[in-house]
């Protein structure tokens, strides 16, 4: 009886913590919304009384009504998906360079010491001070803005895997070598999966390095993109096309972290059930 007491005791306790969380997340998401409506509403009253002046800060009913040109004359899909093409390539291509370039800095020691201090000093180099250089070896258009995006992420990807891959515990590597596990079987059973988490925080960080990294492309050699519609809107003083395309910016970028962000989840949970059943097994 006692025992059927102490279960729905931990049960009561159980549910009530579960549903602060759920409270916890639902405030926290209505805080979010008001903050942004708020910024919006203040922004717009601002613009509307003169209190700034809407040719240069725009406002949100200009924004809106440049986004319904755009959309109604055709041009703005064609801009977006330029933009999220070379993005979403670069992010790609980024990601597995710079991994696999930390899994082998990971492998050989002596490689890792003597690339480490020009990894250090490429990440610290200016990248569009490399601009021009860039589209003199590779070309101007989408090359060059997919390698400006791939040199801004890749140095950062391999820093934090390298960095995730030295991190795993030392004891756990040196149970595996007791039991003759080889380099590949370290790697493959515990080092990678304990650099799970870390890979998905980069793969956070570079969604907004790989945006950074299109729009100074695009800055540099473009004729199309958003990067370009904020070019052209600044040199022909159109602020409502610049801040119509940087929304549009913000939006396209938490979407895809967005889209990460599900991933991880999948990820993390999927690893947690595996844990689960191997311990019901043992």
């Amino acid at each position: 009886m006692k025992k059927n007491n102490l279960h729905t005791k931990y049960s009561i306790t159980h549910q009530k913590y579960i549903k602060k969380l759920r409270n916890d997340k639902i405030f926290i998401i209505t805080m979010q919304v008001l903050i942004l409506l708020a910024f919006i509403g203040l922004w717009e009253l601002l613009a509307t009384y003169g209190v700034i002046d809407p040719f240069f800060f725009s406002s949100p009913s200009r924004i809106f009504r440049t986004f319904i040109t755009l959309f109604s004359s055709g041009t703005l899909w064609g801009h977006i998906g330029i933009t999220l093409y070379e993005t979403v390539i670069g992010f790609i291509i980024a990601t597995f360079l710079g991994s696999l370039i930390a899994i082998l800095l990971w492998w050989n020691e002596k490689i890792r010491h003597i690339l480490e201090p020009y990894i250090i000093i490429l990440n610290s180099l200016p990248k569009v001070a490399l601009g021009p250089i860039i589209i003199l070896w590779v070309g101007s258009g989408a090359t060059a803005i997919i390698t400006m995006c791939v040199l801004i992420c890749i140095v950062i990807t391999t820093i934090s895997m390298m960095n995730a891959f030295l991190s795993c515990d030392s004891d756990k590597i040196l149970l595996m070598k007791s039991m003759h596990a080889n380099k590949f079987q370290i790697f493959w059973k515990l080092i990678l999966p304990n650099a799970i988490p870390n890979f998905m925080s980069v793969l956070k960080i570079n969604v907004g390095m790989s945006w950074v990294g299109t729009i100074m492309g695009e800055y540099l050699s473009s004729n199309a993109g958003l990067g370009y519609l904020i070019v052209y809107g600044s040199q022909v003083f159109k602020i409502d096309l610049v801040m119509t395309s940087t929304v549009l910016l913000c939006l396209l970028a938490g979407l895809m972290y967005g889209g990460i962000c599900i991933a991880e989840k999948i990820v993390l949970n999927g690893k947690k059930s595996t844990k689960t059943e191997q311990k019901k097994r043992k």
